[in-house]
């Protein structure tokens, strides 16, 4: 029976060589996989270049997945993922409305500010990683929708126009997430995830007494 190399293996399908991999060791070669994507990008790497730079074989960087594309994509997946863990456990016990939102848009600053500007380049201009870029920033713009509803309720934000912030904060990440705010305002993504924090809690926050 004639056995396909690696490279061959359909998406899902798990080798020998796959399934003797241990968790810990597919972990770290995700982790530093996902290091030098985000400091270099992908579009310009070979598998050659990945397994050199990381140090193994290529049969072990296939071992992980059965494609380049599902390489990187594997790689921003992970980053997201550790991403959003980071940002949640910070936010968590945060019950203030106003302070979960700046803690939380900082956090995604933050964590942005990891990104190179050829990783992003990179991101946004190949479908599969721009899908799962996508689904972070809408996952994100739902994060500060429910804070809003929750200080609305609480009578720490304006009521008026309250939904309208919500859905303006929906543009203006996907607005970032596409570059737009960024070529306009010469900010780098990080810092616009902070601006966009401050920006929402000036126009939500009561305030109270004579101007």
């Amino acid at each position: 029976m004639t056995v396909k190399p690696p490279w061959m293996t359909p998406p899902g399908v798990h080798t020998a060589r796959t399934r003797r991999m241990s968790a810990a060791r597919r972990e770290e070669l995700l982790r530093q996989l996902a290091g030098l994507v985000l400091a270099e990008g992908f579009a310009r790497l070979t598998v050659d270049d990945l397994a050199s730079r990381l140090q193994c074989s290529k049969s072990t960087l296939y071992a992980v997945a059965a494609s380049k594309e599902q390489l990187v994509v594997l790689a921003v997946r992970h980053f997201f993922t550790e991403s959003a863990a980071r940002v949640s456990e910070k936010v968590a016990p945060i019950t203030d409305p106003s302070q979960r939102i700046a803690a939380y848009l900082a956090g995604l600053g933050a964590e942005m500010r990891r990104m190179s500007p050829e990783c992003y380049a990179d991101m946004v201009t190949t479908q599969a990683t721009a899908e799962i870029y996508a689904r972070n920033s809408l996952a994100a713009a739902q994060h500060v929708r429910e804070s809003i509803q929750d200080g609305v309720a609480s009578g720490e934000f304006r009521a008026v126009n309250a939904d309208f912030v919500g859905a303006a904060v929906s543009l203006l990440i996907d607005s970032i997430q596409h570059g737009e705010l960024l070529d306009r305002t010469g900010l780098a993504m990080g810092d616009a995830y902070t601006e966009l924090g401050n920006l929402v809690l000036a126009a939500l926050t009561n305030h109270t007494g004579a101007p």
